[in-house]
């Protein structure tokens, strides 16, 4: 009080944070513009900054900003962006700093020429590698991990540029859906347990590789197939190549993907739409943890399609409880007068008129903290009325932290990792709480034995050496 204050809006709205996302052009002659608007498409996994680089067979051309897509690249912007290719990428920092120097694509040059490169994910052993590398005399521009693999790339032994990129990702582990931008050419490459997804498409004889499908329908791109874990996919003027780079032994593809990260109207990991996912979720949620009440609302955006699953499988009515205001910022000016649940407000409202007096279930993707879900179950109750309100989950308690390219707190802050159900919903003040199980969930995703679900059972496929001190001192071993 008595101070104007510059808050964050995620820290009121959702304790896990969008990776990042990654979109190339090959074979258009307006590959920036179609690059821009592939990175638009992808604004949901990370609004910190956004870069993009073009090739025009003789140079790359790099801009990159903090802020939104539709900020940063003006028409003058995009005119300085020539060339038939182009590789973007929009950041969430998971690895460095939020600041200009770690917004990619990072662009290096050394004595095969120019490479720029998009990386969606995390190495667990950046660290290790870094300190070799500067021991040997490296000087790094950033505190981004991706910066690591330039640095393999240039020290190669090997001659073809393509058998360096090949030779550099042997060093690193962890999770990479990578695009690298030569002068001349693009080259796709994922991590052999595929833990993002990349996506392949046409578009009047070019080719376009994102994170997403969603972007490939903005710009009225044909899905073609999935990058393969482990595959090294290179477009150029000879134009498709596919190169089996690194070997896969098992697959390790996010869950999380289908629980909160990819927009609804996707297809990830060959071809599965997440929306029919989401819905099938809160359809077995409705299965497992019925309760009386008159009425389901989600939180959104991410817990509309769990809901309208849990409404249709109950038979209870659905509707949307809660308005979102899309229209806020990333920070906001908090007034000097403390208003009640203002940090929650600014980006939901109840609906009074739907929820005085009612019995409200409330789907919402996940639990992390708890503070937030704490604050919209109060205001549901003391601004909409409501008479009872029942909490459910549409994914497992969070229990671990991720090291694979997501922005989650760290284990001492996960309530679920310390504290029982009944004591989450007594924190929450819900009248009841209940999560999907993680049989439930696996029973739903097509092949569980490919997923990553380390966040929800401790079990990390990718070996690292140990957690932060800010993670505690725990160690954890690959299967």
């Amino acid at each position: 009080m008595g101070k104007h204050n510059i808050k964050c809006l995620g820290q009121y709205f959702h304790d896990i944070h969008e990776e990042c996302g990654v979109f190339g052009v090959y074979g258009h002659q307006e590959a920036a513009n179609l690059t821009y608007l592939g990175l638009y498409g992808l604004q949901h996994r990370g609004q910190e900054g956004a870069g993009i680089c073009s090739a025009d067979g003789k140079a790359l051309h790099i801009e990159k900003s903090m802020g939104l897509v539709a900020d940063i690249f003006t028409e003058k912007r995009l005119r300085r962006l020539p060339g038939h290719a182009a590789i973007g990428h929009n950041r969430y920092s998971t690895a460095g700093s939020s600041v200009l120097k770690n917004v990619q694509p990072l662009v290096a040059n050394y004595s095969r020429g120019s490479i720029a490169i998009a990386h969606n994910g995390n190495l667990v052993n950046a660290d290790q590698l870094r300190a070799k590398l500067e021991g040997d005399g490296a000087i790094f521009q950033s505190s981004s991990d991706s910066e690591v693999i330039l640095h393999l790339i240039a020290r190669s032994k090997k001659e073809d540029p393509h058998e360096r990129i090949i030779d550099a990702l042997q060093d690193v582990r962890g999770a990479f859906s990578l695009l690298f931008a030569r002068e001349d050419e693009i080259i796709a490459v994922r991590d052999p347990y595929g833990v993002r997804p990349l996506a392949l498409g046409e578009l009047d004889g070019a080719y376009v590789v994102g994170s997403e499908t969603c972007a490939f329908d903005l710009i009225n791109a044909t899905y073609i197939r999935d990058v393969h874990p482990g595959e090294m996919v290179i477009i150029n003027k000879d134009g498709l190549k596919s190169i089996p780079a690194l070997k896969t032994t098992r697959l390790a593809h996010c869950i999380f993907e289908f629980i909160y990260f990819s927009r609804p109207d996707s297809y990830i990991y060959d071809h599965i739409c997440v929306n029919t996912i989401r819905n099938n979720f809160g359809k077995q949620l409705a299965k497992d943890s019925p309760v009386d009440a008159d009425i389901v609302i989600p939180v959104p955006d991410s817990g509309v399609p769990a809901a309208i699953g849990y409404a249709t499988e109950s038979g209870i009515p659905f509707d949307f409880g809660l308005i979102r205001n899309h229209y806020v910022g990333r920070t906001f000016i908090e007034p000097r007068q403390s208003i009640r649940h203002f940090g929650v407000k600014i980006k939901l409202n109840p609906i009074r008129d739907l929820l005085n007096g009612k019995r409200v279930i409330v789907v919402d993707d996940s639990i992390v903290r708890g503070t937030t879900s704490k604050k919209i179950i109060k205001m549901i109750r003391e601004v909409g009325g409501a008479k009872e309100v029942h909490m459910r989950i549409s994914s497992p308690p969070t229990i671990g932290p991720c090291f694979y390219g997501i922005d989650t707190p760290t284990r001492q802050e996960l309530i679920a990792s310390t504290h029982m159900v009944e004591e989450i919903r007594k924190y929450i003040t819900a009248d009841s709480l209940s999560y999907m199980s993680l049989e439930g969930l696996k029973s739903i995703i097509p092949n569980p034995q490919n997923y990553c679900a380390a966040c929800f059972d401790n079990n990390y496929p990718i070996k690292f050496q140990k957690e932060s001190t800010a993670q505690m001192e725990l160690a954890f071993s690959a299967n």
